[in-house]
Order: structure tokens, then sequence, then C-alpha cells
């Protein structure tokens, strides 16, 4: 058996997954799921895409080789994102209506627990040596720590205002998590559970990106359309470059050598070397681009535009627009899935 690539992309008003062959740059199926899909997500090790469906408060499980769901499991009221464990054992979903983190069972399709953790949580990490899954909560901005233990809140920790996106260190000892009400990124020590600094950067934060080694994080801010470079060890911000209108998120090559930035304002993607900070390629691609992913190759990057619902296949590398291809409504998010095709087959 061969195996191809394929991306399945969430329709937010829709309600609908497209299916897309990258091979073919043709969308082979659209799968019905529930209300308001928002993330979606590849299970580590597996072949099912994980779609969290926000008004039915329920996450699908397709099976991205029948592309069919699979399971739907229920959990609390407005979740926005899944996160995985590191063995793929787990999913992670905070619930910003119901003030809990359901935990699903992946192998059993089921759901395991739920924490009560903060106000209005945002979303959920795990620490890559699976010890931890933060939490930001955006109504009282805190973190929780949820022991993946004893699956309950060790400790809470004050960030600045509204915390969102969260980005942990590979080694598993700082947390960086995005405030976009008062333009920082907090920094925290997990294994001391404090708060070392707030590092002010621009205006509303949307997102961020760790350098593989860890040792550069990546912050764009869409209010003030420039993406900040944090010095992690040191907590420090040491450059700040000018994007596009509205920078709203981040990819980086497969060798961490480029930086590709999505600018939901002027409907370009930027490309931009890290070692010299310099602007290699601007690609101009569809209206509101915001969600991306690169193929498993990390030859081609796909982004999806919220305003126009169509997808852009760009080559990463030669920062090319290849093609646009159409979508459902409102497209959020993108997982890029290898299923086994028998040769020969057009499917």
């Amino acid at each position: 058996m061969l195996e191809r690539p394929f991306a399945f992309i969430s329709n937010g008003r829709s309600s609908t997954v497209s299916v897309l062959d990258i091979v073919r740059l043709e969308v082979v199926a659209t799968i019905p799921v529930g209300a308001s899909p928002t993330d979606a997500r590849v299970r580590p090790g597996s072949t099912e895409v994980y779609v969290v469906a926000t008004e039915a408060n329920r996450v699908e499980v397709i099976d991205a080789a029948t592309r069919a769901v699979a399971a739907t499991i229920h959990v609390g009221q407005r979740p926005f994102f899944v996160e995985f464990s590191p063995d793929g054992q787990r999913a992670y979903v905070a619930n910003s209506g119901s003030d809990t983190l359901s935990i699903i069972d992946c192998a059993g399709r089921r759901l395991e627990a739920t924490v009560r953790v903060g106000r209005q949580p945002g979303l959920a990490r795990a620490s890559s040596d699976g010890r931890w899954v933060l939490v930001s909560n955006r109504g009282d901005s805190t973190v929780s720590m949820v022991s993946t233990e004893t699956l309950e809140v060790s400790a809470t920790v004050g960030v600045a205002e509204q915390p969102e996106q969260i980005a942990i260190l590979p080694d598993s000892s700082k947390a960086f998590v995005a405030a976009t009400g008062s333009g920082q990124v907090s920094a925290v020590d997990l294994k001391r559970h404090v708060l070392l600094a707030n590092i002010p950067v621009g205006v509303l934060p949307t997102d961020l990106k760790l350098k593989p080694d860890g040792g550069e994080l990546f912050v764009a801010n869409f209010g003030s359309h420039t993406v900040t470079i944090i010095n992690t060890w040191t907590n420090d911000v040491t450059e700040t470059l000018d994007a596009g209108r509205n920078p709203v998120r981040l990819e980086l090559s497969r060798d961490g050598a480029l930086l590709y930035v999505t600018n939901f304002g002027s409907n370009q993607l930027f490309a931009v070397e890290i070692a010299t900070r310099r602007v290699l390629g601007i690609v101009t691609v569809g209206y509101q681009p915001d969600a991306t992913a690169l193929t498993p190759d990390g030859t081609t990057l796909l982004v999806a535009h919220a305003g126009s619902n169509d997808l852009a296949v760009v080559q990463a590398q030669e920062a090319a627009l290849t093609t646009l291809v159409p979508l459902g409504s409102s497209p959020r998010a993108i997982a890029v899935v290898r299923v086994p095709v028998a040769r020969g087959e057009r499917r």
C-alpha cells in the first residue's frame, strides 16, 4: 500500500469538513459534522482526525481512510480547540462555556474525566514530558496546571490579562502565554509553578511559534502589524519585525529556517528567513488568510481563507502560489494526514 497526504479542513459556517487530495489538488469528499466546527487535528500515531464542533458541544472523530465520522464524544459547553498527550492516548478539550477541561480516552473514544479549571478557558496545551496540561483561562487571567497523573488542578498561576495561546519549551521547563488583553506574553516556570515575567510585545498577540530548539519564540501581533521575537532563556524581546496588516498565524518550515506569516488584513503570506530576519517572499493569497498547515514532506504550505472560502496551495521553499481550491464557508483549521491508498487507486 502507498500513502498519500490528505488535508481535512473544518468549515465553520457550513458545519462540514472538506477533504483535499493534496496530490491531485482537488476536494474529494465533504463530511457533515456538528454545528460550527473550529479546530481539526490529527491524533498522533493514527489516521484519526479530531474535529471540535463548538456549537454542538462535542468532538467528532473522523476515520481519514474511510472519510466518515467514526465516533462522537460529548464534552462541555463551547469548546474551541483540541490537544493530545504526546503518546496520543488522551485528548484534552477546554470548554469556555462551562469552565472545565474534558479529558478523552482516545482508544476507547469516550470521556474519561472532567476537571474544573478557571473562568472561560480558551485552550489546553500538553507538555512534552507528559506531566502537565496547561489551560489558559481568559475570564480570570490565570493558567491552570492539570496533573496528568491525578487529573486534578495542581497549581493555578496568575498571568497577564486575557490569556489565550500557549507555547511550552521542549524540555517542559517553561511556558509562554499570549495575553491579548494587555499586549504581553507571560513566562511561567513549570517546575516552581510561578510567574517569571510579563513581557511587553505588540497589540493583540494572537499566535506563538517556538523554534525547534526552543531558544526563540515568535509572536504575531494582530493589532500592531508586527512579529516580536523573544529570547526564551532570558525572557527578553530581542527584535520586532514589521509584518503585513493583521498578522494572525505563524508556521515554521520543517528545517526551522523559514517563518511563514499569514496577514489577515492584507491578504498576503510572508516568508521570513529566520537567520537573517529578511523577507524572502511575499505571496498574494485569498481574502482573510488564517489557518495554515505544512504537508509532511514540508514542500507545500496550505493556507485557508476565512473570507473567500477557499485554500491557497503554496510552494513552501519558493514562496510561490500554485493554485486556489474552493472549500466550504469560513474554513477555520487544517489537519494533514497520510492515508494508505492502493496502488493505482484514485480515491
